[in-house]
Parts: C-alpha cells; structure tokens; sequence
C-alpha cells in the first residue's frame, strides 16, 4: 500500500513539472535498497548553486519523505540509510541537507538521522508547523459530527437552511475520478478561488495537473457546491492510504453568510468516512483557528538539518546554526 500521498512518484513528477516558479538547478532520485525489494527514492534538489541539498518540496507540499510504499520504506535499515548519507556526500551541495516538512514520528527519519549521524554528519530538528487531524471514531460520521462542538454544528444547519432560502435550488458535486463532469468542476474550483480571499497561486498550471493526476490515480475526491449554475465553494481533498488530506478550500468572498464552505466541508467529511471509510482526516498545514472545531488533536510537523563538519562549508553553516539556536533560547 502507498505510504502517502505525498510520498508518491506521481506526486514529486507533477510538483517538479509544474510546482517551481523556477525549476530547481538539480534533481536527484537516490535510490534505497530495501528488505521488501520494492522501489524506494528519495527525492532531493538543489535551488542554487551555491545552495544546500535539500527534499523536493516547497509551500505546495504538507508533508515530505521517501517515494515508495510504506512496507518499502519500513524496509530500509539504519546500515542503508549510513549508506545513503555515503552517496549524498558525491552531490553538489551536500555539506548541508535540508529536509522539510516531516513526520516527526516516522521510523524512516529516525533511521535516516542515525544512518546521517553515523556516516559523520551533524543533525538537528526544527519545527515546521502544527498539524490538525481527526482520527475517525466508530460509528463513521454520524459519531464524529455528534463529537463536534455545538457552535460548528449549528453554523452548518443554518448554512443549509439560509442556502434552501437564497431563491434558487443549491447541490453538491463530489468527484471522484476522471469523469464527464471533471472538468466542469474543475473551472468551477478554479472560478471560485479567483473570487475568494486567496491570492493567486504562483504556479497556475500546478493545481489544474494535480487535480488530473489525482483523478487519474483515484485520490480525487473534488467538491463542489452549486446555487442553480453559480459554484460558491471548492475543495480538493486527496484521498489515499486509508487517510483524507484536504488539501485546498475555497469560498467566494462576500457570500459568508450562507456557511458554503462550512456545508461542503460537511458533506465531503461524511463522503470519506462513510464512503471512502477513511481511517483518518488529516486538515494538513497550519494552526489556523478554525481546525480546531473540525479536528481533534494536533501534532507537529518538523524538519531535518544535517551538516557535513569535514567541510569547510558544513562546519561554518553547523556553527551558525547552532549559535542562533543558542541566541533564539535565551
């Protein structure tokens, strides 16, 4: 089973196709042996050429690691990982490693600082955001939504009941895969975010391709909610290993009243737990105050720095990490 989303090949080719203002001055796929046999990689970039080594990520992903699934990944052992850390010092820029953001929990990082720090590099963690989930109860969503502060609950039954008011018929579409109706709802997602308090995306052809991509690897699961011919709110949530990211929400400015995006949250919620049967909705980066009506616990998403003190270039960026680290906790 793939580990996540956001550990895929599919993914990693459609953020460098289409997720870099300027595409990155190298790219690396290190391959990894593991136990299981299967393919693991991981993906790792270089900005600049004076720039460090770091994962092929940026403000498009919430979470980062190996390429694999998640049996390969748990495949690969400490002395791989020491082995790893031996080729990474043969590409440019790898006196410093930077990896970002992460599970902190994961028996790879755990495995990849040990191989790291037993090939002779420095590491550190540091911390990336806070993280909003909710593992789903029994009894699906009707059990969840019964959990959920009065204040959320009553926002959506007024939302549905002003919407039923608002002199025009009102619908959800919610699609799942590269169907007739992709398209329309995709325009729609695109025509609502324009309208919304969001600013531009800064690579307008990344999530159009994600959307396709997702469809076509059964992830999608693509919300949309109509007043007559109108869409007023958009999400693209991601669906895959047994987990919902809810990736991008929008809502068209100046229709707050009607609670669009609360109702098609909602309804997109009952869809994975009850349908998809989802063992866990995950609201991905940020502490904004909303999740916390949404979502049950919060954990923290970090990162990994690693320095090479052999170099001269390794040991001057290790002690100026390490001083401001010591500056930042007086």
């Amino acid at each position: 089973m793939l580990g996540d989303v956001f550990q895929s090949e599919a993914w990693f080719a459609n953020l460098l196709a289409h997720g870099f203002e300027r595409p990155p001055r190298g790219h690396w796929a290190l391959p990894l042996p593991s136990r299981s046999g299967e393919p693991v990689h991981v993906h790792l970039m270089q900005e600049s050429s004076a720039g460090s080594l770091c994962s092929l990520s940026n403000y498009y992903s919430c979470l980062y690691g190996p390429a694999g699934s998640a049996r390969a990944i748990q495949g690969v052992s400490v002395a791989q990982w020491q082995a790893a850390a031996q080729t990474l010092r043969q590409l440019q820029g790898s006196s410093v490693l930077r990896l970002q953001p992460l599970d902190a929990d994961s028996a790879w990082l755990a495995g990849l600082e040990e191989g790291l720090r037993a090939a002779g590099y420095w590491t550190d963690r540091f911390f990336c955001f806070g993280n909003w989930y909710q593992p789903v109860p029994s009894g699906g969503f009707a059990g969840y939504w019964q959990q959920r502060p009065s204040a959320l609950r009553h926002s959506v039954e007024r939302g549905r009941r002003r919407l039923d008011r608002a002199g025009g018929a009102w619908h959800i579409d919610i699609i799942a895969d590269a169907s007739p109706g992709l398209d329309a709802c995709l325009a729609a997602y695109l025509a609502v975010y324009a309208q919304s308090w969001k600013s531009p995306e800064p690579c307008p052809d990344f999530m159009p391709a994600l959307v396709r991509m997702a469809a076509r690897e059964g992830w999608l699961r693509l919300g949309v909610l109509w007043l007559e011919d109108q869409p007023l709110a958009a999400q693209v949530w991601l669906v895959c290993g047994g987990k919902a990211n809810i990736y991008k929400l929008a809502y068209v400015k100046g229709q707050e009243r009607l609670s669009a995006g609360s109702v098609l949250t909602a309804a997109l919620m009952q869809y994975a737990m009850d349908v998809d049967q989802v063992l866990e909705v995950d609201y991905l980066s940020g502490d904004d105050a909303y999740k916390r009506d949404w979502m049950a616990m919060r954990r923290e998403r970090v990162g990994l720095v690693a320095f090479d003190p052999r170099r001269l270039s390794g040991l001057l960026a290790a002690g100026r990490h390490f001083a401001g680290k010591t500056l930042r906790r007086r």
